[in-house]
């Protein structure tokens, strides 16, 4: 991901040039079907309307399909070239087998198509909606509930979800290798209240098994540390990450671990995808899902309850369902609360208990999500 070029920092984009640099590298036949998958990912907004059957780029949620092209202007004079500059497109081949080709309101493709509404300037949204910043207490490492803290592993994702709220942070500050992750280890090490860490960024996944087992092994010798939890879209966009080493990290670890995914829709959760998932579950790793709910794209009781539904039969607890995190640009995703109270009210009346996501909101400063009820 790339730090909004608007907040005048020129440091992030020299950041995700070296990521770029990095995958480059890593296309060669003798390297692993994800990092192959990852390297070929689509990155151009173009080409992704191509595959699909569309004939042209973007997307208007006042409109009744994509009918911009990269160089025409937005209502604020902006072409969407601007926007890509700021957060590019990137779709693995996976999840844009999961689209339904010719159709522009498919709901997997508006979550990574770029809009001109993310030009918008929406009062009460901003670049850190969610506190982040302000809860760094060593390079890399936030801490904004008591016991958890959790470390931005590595800058980059398998997929750029265009309501991300963390499309702007500065990922160029954390640090890039072990040795520069060891102050902030150290300061882990001295907190012995924390006895969780959670793995994020972007997505920890991203990083290749070799310099996830060197981590995980640093970890592992924290013995105040009990549990490692895992915040990962990878198993759902780009499930051959999900292999056979991959899982013998965790399992092999002295932590209890946790993968925590990002399913928004029932469509996401088929064929490999699928299978990716009952592998972590038979693995003995317990999956829970969060999702966000998404305006014109899974804001329906009907929708939920089927996203609800088929992560339980694939052994996955729906955990959250959040109200959208206000970063600025992503305005046109947000429903009002009182529908998702509505929708969450008539998932009780559907379905079992344990198969009923808590509807939440993140709040800066506050002790846990603040569940909305």
């Amino acid at each position: 991901m790339i730090k909004n070029l608007a907040s005048g920092d020129k440091t992030a984009p020299k950041a995700i040039s070296r990521d770029r640099e990095t995958i480059s590298v890593i296309t060669s036949k003798n390297k692993p079907q994800w990092q192959r998958e990852l390297a070929n990912a689509i990155r151009s907004a173009d080409l992704l309307c191509e595959r699909l059957g569309l004939k042209a780029i973007g997307h208007d949620s006042k409109a009744t399909g994509a009918e911009s092209n990269s160089t025409q202007k937005g209502t604020n004079g902006h072409s969407l070239q601007s926007i890509l500059r700021q957060f590019p497109v990137l779709v693995p081949e996976s999840f844009l087998r999961r689209m339904t080709p010719r159709d522009p309101r498919d709901p997997l493709l508006l979550q990574v198509l770029p809009s001109f509404h993310e030009l918008d300037k929406t009062v009460g949204y901003s670049f850190d909606p969610v506190g982040d910043r302000q809860s760094v207490f060593a390079p890399g490492m936030l801490q904004k509930y008591r016991g958890r803290a959790l470390m931005i592993t590595v800058g980059q994702c398998a997929v750029h979800c265009r309501y991300c709220f963390r499309r702007n942070y500065p990922y160029h500050q954390s640090p890039r290798s072990l040795e520069q992750w060891e102050p902030s280890l150290e300061k882990l090490r001295q907190n012995r209240q924390i006895e969780e860490i959670i793995l994020s960024g972007g997505d920890p996944l991203v990083l290749g098994d070799q310099r996830l087992a060197k981590l995980i092994g640093r970890l592992d010798a924290i013995d105040h540390l009990k549990r490692i939890r895992i915040h990962t879209r990878l198993p759902i966009v780009l499930p051959s990450r999900v292999t056979e080493g991959l899982l013998d990290l965790f399992r092999n670890s002295r932590l209890q671990p946790i993968f925590v995914v990002h399913a928004n829709h029932p469509n996401e959760l088929v064929d490999d995808c699928a299978e990716a998932i009952v592998r972590t579950v038979r693995a003995g790793i317990p999956v829970l899902n969060q999702a966000v709910l998404l305006k014109g794209i899974n804001d329906t009781t009907e929708t939920q309850a089927e996203l609800c539904r088929r992560l339980i039969n694939l052994g996955a607890i729906p955990y959250y369902l959040h109200q959208l995190d206000r970063v600025e640009g992503a305005a046109h995703f947000e429903t009002g609360v009182t529908l998702g109270k509505k929708i969450i009210d008539e998932l009780k009346q559907q379905l079992p208990g344990y198969a009923v996501p808590k509807y939440v909101r993140e709040i800066p400063g506050e002790p846990g999500k603040t569940e909305l009820t």
